[in-house]
């Protein structure tokens, strides 16, 4: 009778114990009080957990230590230990593929980092690499927690130490939400991509006050580091939204184009547009004559699946593009000059934007495609000064690097070192076709003809007449569209037309393409 009496009490009791347990996780979800979410409001800012919502297919957020709180003391710290320690942590999917997750709660200490909170991030990373899957940061963060000491800055060693780790082994994805300021900016500029929201997030690593004590400069928070600041000048921002809903929409489609480490191949989808089909309007978009521009994201958008790809570093480095796209279904990365930007020359930025790009891509098995219409590397004392030969030479090194299958396609000019760096077939891309309105030369006609035939154009009765004939004279002899194809250094000349779908058969044959890097630790690429 005793047992049967007792049993009912245990049950009791357990059922308590759950009862507080869910009391608890109530409170947790909840966040530290209704006044600290309604300021994150008043900011124009979604909480963590909201963000994590729209980031992550609808349930499946399974969040790790949500009951871990910190051990600190000293400055009042003892008497405030909520719950989570300001960090939530977990894995969910998108489009049905695991994702890992950190967020900031800037209603707790402000997002901003201790000892508790490190070892969280430090154990979510660690898990991303292990089960080789994404990791996405929603960074909202106010820095170090300053009441705990040099403890809080070993836990950004620990995240810095784990960026790197993971690079080129598992996407990594910065998401700019709020503030991110001192050593805390570093860690998103180890990841391979970075998003911010106008208005509300700023990455710097010394705030306006420093600034002006040290300099007298006056500039606002969003005029310093701001997401236009970032994505149009410094280049440290790949994609800029103007809300944080579309913000991470848009990092929900970058990770369906991305595998979920470096030993997958990126998602292959279904295309409904047909591989054979024809690109009539290449014809009428591009001009015979290199002296125009023209808009090479319309070339683009005419060969890819659909018209869709995802441009990357939109704002910076305008001369050149470098996107995300699919042929057939398969995901590839497009570099491609820009005319109406600089001519589509290269400088520095396009330079660093591009090599960058080349890299993330042969990391994660995305076979590249170059599109040439490039008129040399741009001229000037502060290109030589800024050291256009060893950021010039970081592209260069990138493709020479890359195993991954790489096509380049020559659509109208094609000069000098530009031309050899930017994927030509002496640099090892596997294939190289070009258009019939290819020029690939040493330089433009009339600057060669400018040095070949110098003397006789000053000794004749009509320079100006002699420099037309010898310039006419070079582009018949050394700049017709089939010299570089009599000689091997391109595969074909291809009709315009056809560009789509001699890419896809290409893309193709190339799909099983194995290519072997000599032994070493690593190489050591131009800085």
């Amino acid at each position: 009778m005793t047992n049967l009496e007792g049993a009912p009490e245990e049950a009791s009791d357990v059922r308590g114990r759950v009862a507080e347990l869910h009391a608890i996780r109530e409170q947790v979800r909840r966040g530290p009080s209704e006044r600290a979410t309604e300021a994150q409001k008043a900011k124009g800012k979604l909480t963590a957990r909201e963000r994590i919502d729209l980031l992550l297919d609808e349930g499946s957020f399974n969040e790790v230590e949500p009951l871990r709180r910190h051990r600190a003391t000293g400055f009042g710290l003892e008497e405030k230990r909520p719950y989570t320690d300001g960090v939530i942590t977990g894995w969910g999917t998108v489009h049905g593929r695991t994702v890992f997750v950190y967020a900031h709660d800037f209603r707790i200490f402000g997002g901003a980092l201790g000892e508790a909170h490190a070892t969280k991030i430090h154990k979510i990373m660690d898990m991303a690499i292990a089960a080789g899957a994404p990791l996405v940061s929603l960074n909202d963060g106010a820095g170090a927690r300053i009441q705990e000491g040099v403890s809080a800055l070993a836990g950004y060693g620990g995240i810095f130490q784990r960026n790197t780790r993971a690079s080129g082994v598992i996407p990594q994805i910065s998401v700019m939400l709020g503030p991110c300021a001192g050593g805390a900016a570093y860690s998103p500029a180890l990841t391979d991509f970075v998003f911010m929201v106008r208005e509300t997030s700023q990455m710097f690593i010394t705030g306006p006050d420093v600034v002006q004590a040290v300099t007298g400069e006056k500039v606002t928070q969003n005029g310093l580091g701001g997401a236009d600041v970032h994505a149009e000048t410094s280049g440290v921002c790949h994609f800029a939204y103007d809300d944080e809903e579309s913000c991470l929409e848009e990092v929900r489609y970058l990770l369906s184009m991305l595998p979920q480490n470096n030993r997958e191949n990126p998602p292959v989808v279904e295309s409904e547009d047909p591989a054979d089909r024809r690109g009539e309007a290449l014809l009428d978009l591009v001009p015979a004559d290199g002296n125009r521009p023209y808009d090479m994201r319309k070339v683009i958008e005419e060969i890819v699946d659909d018209g869709d790809y995802l441009e990357i570093h939109e704002r910076w480095a305008t001369n050149i593009i470098v996107a995300l796209a699919r042929l057939d279904g398969q995901v590839v990365g497009v570099i491609a000059n820009q005319p109406q930007s600089l001519a589509g020359v290269l400088d520095i930025e396009a330079s660093e934007k591009s090599a960058r790009f080349i890299q993330m891509c042969d990391a994660f098995n995305i076979p590249l495609i170059t599109l040439l219409d490039v008129p040399g590397f741009l001229p000037g004392v502060d290109q030589e000064h800024g050291g256009i030969i060893r950021h010039g030479a970081k592209m260069l090194y990138a493709y020479c690097n890359a195993t991954v299958p790489r096509i380049s396609v020559i659509l109208r000019k094609a000069y000098g070192g530009a031309y050899i760096v930017m994927d030509s077939q002496s640099i090892g891309a596997d294939l190289t076709y070009a258009w019939p309105t290819n020029e690939i030369a040493v330089m433009g006609a009339e600057g060669a003809a400018n040095v070949i035939f110098r003397r006789q154009i000053a000794g004749a009765d009509d320079p100006e007449a002699m420099r037309a004939r010898m310039v006419k004279e070079y582009k018949s002899e050394l700049m017709h569209p089939y010299y570089a194809a009599e000689r091997g250094l391109v595969d074909d000349v291809i009709d315009p037309v056809e560009t789509r779908t001699v890419l896809i058969r290409s893309l193709a044959m190339l799909r099983t393409k194995h290519a072997d890097l000599p032994s070493r630790k690593h190489g050591n690429p131009p800085q």
